[in-house]
């Protein structure tokens, strides 16, 4: 049930911007359509994984295979690369005593997932019941067996939708079924991170559900002191929300990461962050720390404490210099996070405690010693895509070498070559045929305008050949030499939702042309 939103409809279409939450439309010149975002905002993960942060625990770094497709009726499940869950991607379960009494016992089976490439889960469900993902704190409802992928995404792309007393309550995520209508995954429950402990606290929840490339709000259809139900109604991304204009409590995690490379000189730096119990909050901070310029390790420490939307101070025992001195912990949805920064000129032990200014009150407390500061971690040799990438490219030269040496060169032509024509319009109408619904993300990664897409469609109902003319397209505007099928596994490598179809026929493609 979807209405028009009124000043507090239970479920409100957003299109025509009606309400709090502006439409898509309206956030075209920001950025791209939350479809794409989805996809673009796990590809930074393996961008950043590699870039000598030691705070990796080994999982990500290792997607160096392309995604299957895992939307309905499209692809086939095939072979994926099966790499490690790291522990940044686990969701942590509160310690909270006070909300104990708030939880609903389960008995639903718990399900371990295991992590195909670019940060994307799969399970597979065997047969009609309710299972609880080990990983994420996901709980499917589900009719009949089915194969689910599933990752965690960004509030930073979407909370653009969330508008004044709108809060994000929980992860945001992309959940799919393969082959299979969406309509056998009959409810699925968001783990959230709000704290229902107080009985005179009255939430209602709903979810944000980005369908097709619009906000929509929708309805949920129970709670809990863990968990939001919803009835799905389509499988796009979607997480739980709250409207409120009260201050919220919220189970809060406190992550600490160790700067490697000064301890040497007795020197240690950390960077402490606050975020919600919420793998998009954890994910987002993590993706931070990797990008940094400088090498960071995560200390493992307790983490969950609970967290107001008000100020809090960070001490240590024996004192060292922190800056700031106090950080306000707010809902607001930014890009990038704030942390404290501290830094000793001593060896550890160094007790940290996170207190609230007005209160004094502390809410946190862990004990940094010698052996929580070593960096075990083993280099990494850098990801295969980028040695597939200078192969690649090496091909591509020697090709062109033996195209050169197959001239007769005692014509005076040998220093004149051609340049290599690119790929042919056959070659890309076998490509299209292999892309599914994901096509629109992938015209993004080959630099068409959001316009240009829009005339594509218009043009021509048949959807194989929107795929090649955006092909097309992109040849159009490359330069002489320029639009070979290297040049577009270039282009289309950092896809995540790139399918092993489309991998394989572009490997295939260029191994012929190596082979003449």
């Amino acid at each position: 049930m979807v209405a028009e939103m009124e000043s507090c409809g239970a479920a409100c279409h957003l299109e025509n911007g009606h309400g709090d939450i502006p439409t898509l439309h309206e956030k075209e010149n920001a950025g791209t359509s939350a479809e794409e975002s989805s996809g673009e905002e796990e590809d930074e993960d393996e961008d950043e994984d590699s870039e000598g942060c030691a705070e990796k625990d080994g999982g990500e770094g290792d997607a160096e295979e392309p995604d299957i497709e895992g939307s309905n009726n499209e692809s086939n499940p095939g072979p994926e690369a099966e790499v490690s869950i790291a522990k940044d991607e686990m969701h942590l379960k509160s310690c909270c005593e006070k909300c104990k009494a708030a939880q609903q016992s389960h008995d639903h089976e718990q399900v371990t997932p295991r992590k195909i490439s670019k940060g994307r889960l799969q399970v597979q469900l065997e047969g009609e019941g309710t299972y609880e993902c080990s990983v994420t704190g996901l709980v499917f409802e589900v009719s009949e067996p089915v194969l689910i992928r599933y990752s965690v995404l960004s509030w930073s792309k979407f909370g653009m939708f969330l508008r004044d007393s709108w809060k994000f309550a929980g992860p945001i995520f992309n959940v799919d079924t393969v082959n299979k209508d969406a309509s056998v995954l009959k409810s699925i429950q968001f783990p959230h991170s709000l704290c229902l402990a107080d009985p005179d606290t009255e939430m209602t929840f709903s979810v944000l559900h980005i369908k097709d490339n619009r906000p929509i709000i929708e309805p949920t259809v129970d709670h809990s002191g863990s968990h939001v139900k919803w009835c799905v109604s389509s499988l796009s991304p979607v997480g739980p929300i709250i409207q409120t204009n009260q201050p919220v409590e919220h189970h809060g995690v406190v992550l600490v990461y160790k700067e490697l490379g000064n301890s040497s000189n007795n020197n240690y730096s950390f960077r402490i962050y606050l975020a919600t119990n919420n793998s998009s909050d954890v994910k987002d901070i993590s993706k931070e720390v990797r990008s940094s310029k400088k090498r960071y390790m995560k200390v493992e420490k307790p983490p969950t404490c609970k967290l107001d939307e008000r100020r809090y101070r960070l001490t240590s025992e024996p004192e060292g210099e922190i800056n700031p001195e106090d950080l306000a912990f707010t809902l607001a949805i930014t890009k990038l996070k704030g942390y404290y920064e501290a830094f000793f000129e001593q060896p550890p032990p160094f007790k940290l405690s996170l207190i609230e200014t007005d209160s004094d009150q502390t809410v946190w407390s862990a004990t940094i010693r010698e052996g929580d500061c070593v960096d075990n971690t083993v280099e990494k040799p850098k990801k295969r895509i980028e040695s597939r990438k200078r192969s690649s490219s090496a091909s591509e030269e020697e090709l062109t070498n033996k195209k050169r040496r197959g001239l007769d060169e005692s014509d005076g032509l040998g220093a004149l070559t051609s340049p290599d024509p690119g790929v042919t319009e056959k070659q890309l109408l076998r490509v299209a045929k292999q892309m599914g619904k994901e096509w629109k993300q992938a015209a993004i990664y080959l630099g068409l305008s959001s316009s240009k897409l829009d005339d594509i469609q218009a043009a021509d109902k048949d959807v194989t050949m929107q795929k090649f003319k955006m092909l097309v397209d992109w040849k159009s505007r490359r330069q002489p030499g320029e639009a070979t099928v290297h040049h577009l596994w270039t282009c289309l490598e950092e896809m995540e939702d790139l399918p092993n179809q489309v991998h394989h026929i572009l490997k295939d493609m260029m191994d012929n042309s190596l082979a003449k």
